[in-house]
């Protein structure tokens, strides 16, 4: 008798370490006591991620053949970057998804994100390579040399393609966020480049917050999103179908879930590659295979 009971609860056993495991593996744990602290108490000055509402769902991007990653948004030209990495290109886009124009990308390795830091002035990384470009574009320019571009190699925990992922630049605190996609998952932020004043040396800084990186009960980061409004940052992970809003101190805020039924969703979110924001609060997200989302939250 007491044989088969301890036989009978071998399944017992395993099913409950797997199913600790499982939570583990998708944070499924800290999600879950997030939810329900944030439902018992909103945080104040969160950006309300969760009261956002898709008004543009899954618009096919016409004319590409290859995959779009990343997304940025230029105030200038009140448009939309990203890139494709199969076939190297910076891309244009206007704001409800149509493609503008296509600038060739030479000696870019894999372009995996790009990133607005000022007029007429972007970053390009290389995810395999962790190169950050800094290129330098106008209404006439039809393609762009690596070679002939200011560059900085970080090489730091080199990975093959789990490198460099997503970009988010602060231009009040000089400061570019970049975010390494998994194993481990890290947001670095990079003092000194790109290097705009000739007159001051060449200082390069790298910092690590890991007590920010460990609150990040995400699977993956697909892309980065700086709010210059509330100093906020938004992590974007296609594996957890998430955008994750962290405050000054890198707390988690607010979600806003990428699943079928949430947000006004009809279908999730396939693999969501790029996050983006503009001067009002609108966000644009691109997803593979080449499809454009818009959210939104309601008039008060």
């Amino acid at each position: 008798m007491h044989r088969y009971l301890r036989l009978s609860l071998v399944p017992v056993v395993l099913c409950l370490l797997l199913l600790g495991w499982v939570g583990q593996e998708f944070r499924l744990f800290e999600r879950a006591w997030f939810n329900l602290t944030t439902w018992w108490q909103p945080a104040e000055q969160s950006i309300g991620l969760n009261r956002y509402q898709v008004v543009v769902e899954g618009r096919p991007i016409e004319g590409l053949d290859d995959d779009v990653s990343a997304l940025t948004y230029d105030p200038d030209r009140k448009s939309l970057f990203t890139v494709t990495n199969a076939r190297s290109e910076l891309i244009e886009l206007s704001l409800d998804g149509r493609i503008l124009r296509r600038i060739a990308l030479h000696g870019f390795g894999d372009p995996e994100a790009v990133e607005y830091i000022g007029p007429n002035s972007y970053v390009i990384t290389d995810e395999r390579q962790q190169r950050l470009i800094r290129v330098r574009l106008t209404d006439d320019t039809l393609s762009l040399d690596a070679a002939q571009a200011e560059q900085l190699t970080l090489g730091i925990g080199l990975n093959g393609n789990k490198g460099f992922e997503g970009l988010a630049f602060d231009s009040v605190g000089k400061r570019l966020f970049v975010a390494k996609e998994r194993d481990p998952m890290l947001i670095y932020e990079v003092h000194g480049f790109p290097h705009d004043d000739p007159q001051q040396p060449y200082a390069v800084n790298v910092v690590q917050d890991r007590k920010r990186d460990s609150r990040l009960f995400v699977r993956d980061l697909s892309s980065l999103q700086f709010d210059e409004r509330s100093g906020h940052l938004l992590a974007l992970s296609d594996e957890s179908r998430l955008v994750l809003e962290l405050d000054v101190q890198g707390r988690p805020l607010s979600t806003l879930s990428l699943r079928k039924g949430f947000q006004g969703l009809k279908a999730t979110v396939p693999q969501a590659e790029g996050i983006a924001m503009d001067e009002a609060g609108t966000i644009y997200m691109v997803s593979e295979p080449n499809l454009f989302y818009v959210f939104k939250q309601p008039a008060p």
